[in-house]
């Protein structure tokens, strides 16, 4: 029996891809008029559970129902004749068109398309729930959460009532998370059915009605969010208590040991990234670097790494007595010959840190084949580290033989951060560590990173959760569209004067200071 406030009921749906089932046999509501939250760790089942009701896969078992009545979801546009809408992570968007334009794109409009009526009826739809967006406005002028609420008004424009939101929070500030949170709780006064997909907990305290975990594919159960709080949830997701203490020691034997001085990047196509960038880092420390997505934080880390070409400044590496070496025009192996141990961590895991294909002992051998004797490399070394990284990381794999790409996220990220720390490197550069990773994931990062800092490395971590920088960080370094804005101590800060500094507005009031 379906109750008559159920929008959505999900009745053992199992989907499997090869030998993994990633969900099995899970029954869940949504209802209208609520935020239902959807938690679970990495590869728990989550996305590809609300990809099934988005119409991008077909169940292998299971029946979906929607107002009652039993339907066959098997496209995205089916999906949208019955009310629903998924707004993805990685926005779906025509850069060199219109907020208009991208709304009506593929749609066939009764008497041929008229942009004028389509940005009156965007008004109105901004007006009923509290969204700022200019129907004009082209999409490469847009902020990230500009472009996040085009893609929201987009589903509602297309009669959406059951909207699903994946990581909705990862690039924004402080002040638009608030916003966006206002204008989900206007939808859900108006009865629309949100489901949200994250894994950070304060929010989803904040925002949520119900909240309902899954684990390795299957159904736990469900709470009211005002009947819990984020260790149960924790609790419930892994399966055991789990500490949500992130650790933050007092530096130890605090060194100067980067520094960097007018540093300018300019893309090839022309567009300056970063000017005039100038800070310290020190050993012993872990320094935050905090910014809106695209602000820089991607170039300075590579310029640092000898990856990304400067135009001008200084990048300087201080050695224990005291004497400097310039980084600037060195590439990563020239680095690593002047004796300079350095790990980089990037954003992009399968791309730039590892390689898919390979499995994950030769993966570690791409940091030591230069080590070989002659025309042989050494393999019996980076066997040994996979199988360490495997045992003290706890890396989820079949066999040390398995491709890196059939590993969930937080297990790549595992071996990434895993192979880098082997190097015992003076400094560590982190882009974005735990991006999509679940809690437990995200704790084990977090421990790695401290482990760094008490052996005297200097960590730089790029982050966008600004409650993990204010918890984990010493200090904060703040960029605003390739600006330094501020360098801000940790243990002192507020999230929103960070989330000021992240924007045009807090730059110019650290101009006026």
């Amino acid at each position: 029996m379906i109750e008559s406030d159920v929008a959505v009921a999900l009745r053992g749906i199992t989907k499997i891809f090869g030998k993994t089932v990633a969900n099995h046999k899970v029954s869940l509501d949504i209802k209208r008029g609520e935020v239902l939250a959807i938690l679970g760790e990495n590869g728990s089942g989550k996305t590809t559970l609300m990809n099934a009701l988005a119409g991008i896969y077909a169940p292998d078992e299971g029946h979906i129902y929607i107002n009652g009545e039993e339907v066959e979801i098997t496209s995205p546009r089916i999906a949208f004749s019955y009310g629903i809408g998924m707004i993805h992570q990685h926005f779906k968007l025509v850069d060199v068109l219109t907020a208009a334009e991208n709304i009506i794109l593929g749609l066939k409009e009764p008497g041929g398309m008229n942009l004028k009526k389509v940005g009156l009826r965007v008004e109105e739809i901004c007006e009923a729930y509290g969204f700022d967006l200019n129907p004009q406005k082209k999409v490469y002028d847009m902020s990230v959460s500009e472009k996040q609420t085009l893609e929201i008004v987009k589903v509602l424009y297309r009669g959406a009532d059951i909207l699903i939101l994946d990581e909705p929070t990862a690039v924004l500030t402080p002040q638009e998370t608030n916003k966006l949170f206002a204008v989900l709780k206007n939808m859900r006064e108006d009865g629309k059915a949100i489901v949200i997909i994250t894994h950070k907990l304060h929010e989803v305290m904040e925002i949520s009605d119900r909240v309902a975990v899954l684990r390795k594919g299957e159904y736990i159960g469900e709470i009211q969010t005002s009947k819990t709080n984020p260790q149960e949830l924790t609790n419930m997701m892994v399966g055991r208590a789990v500490s949500l203490n992130i650790d933050r020691p007092e530096p130890q034997n605090r060194e100067l040991r980067i520094e960097v001085k007018n540093l300018n990047v300019v893309s090839e196509d022309g567009i300056q990234k970063l000017k005039d960038v100038s800070f310290q880092a020190f050993s012993g420390e872990i320094l935050g670097i905090a910014g809106i997505s695209g602000s820089g934080q991607k170039e300075l880390l590579e310029a640092i790494a000898g990856l990304q070409k400067a135009s001008s400044g200084e990048i300087l590496f201080i050695n224990d007595d005291g004497t400097s070496e310039n980084l600037i025009g060195r590439n990563p192996v020239a680095i690593a010959q002047k004796g300079i141990t350095l790990s980089f961590v990037p954003e992009d895991r399968l791309g730039m840190g590892l390689v898919g294909n390979m499995d994950l002992s030769d993966n570690m051998m791409l940091r030591s084949y230069r080590k070989g004797s002659g025309p042989f490399t050494d393999r019996k070394s980076p066997h040994a580290l996979a199988e360490r990284v495997v045992e003290e990381l706890s890396v989820m794999t079949p066999s040390i033989e398995t491709p890196v790409r059939r590993l969930s996220g937080g297990n790549v990220q595992k071996v990434l951060v895993g192979r880098e720390i082997s190097l015992s490197p003076r400094v560590l550069l982190t882009a974005y560590a735990v991006r999509g990773l679940d809690i437990n994931s995200s704790y084990t990062i977090y421990d790695l990173l401290n482990r760094q800092k008490a052996l005297g490395v200097a960590v730089i971590y790029v982050g966008e959760d600004l409650d993990v920088l204010l918890e984990l960080c010493d200090r904060i370094l703040v960029l605003c569209a390739g600006h330094v804005t501020g360098v801000v101590d940790g243990r002192s800060i507020t999230k929103e004067e960070v989330g000021l500094l992240m924007t045009q507005h807090g730059k110019e009031e650290a101009a006026d200071e």
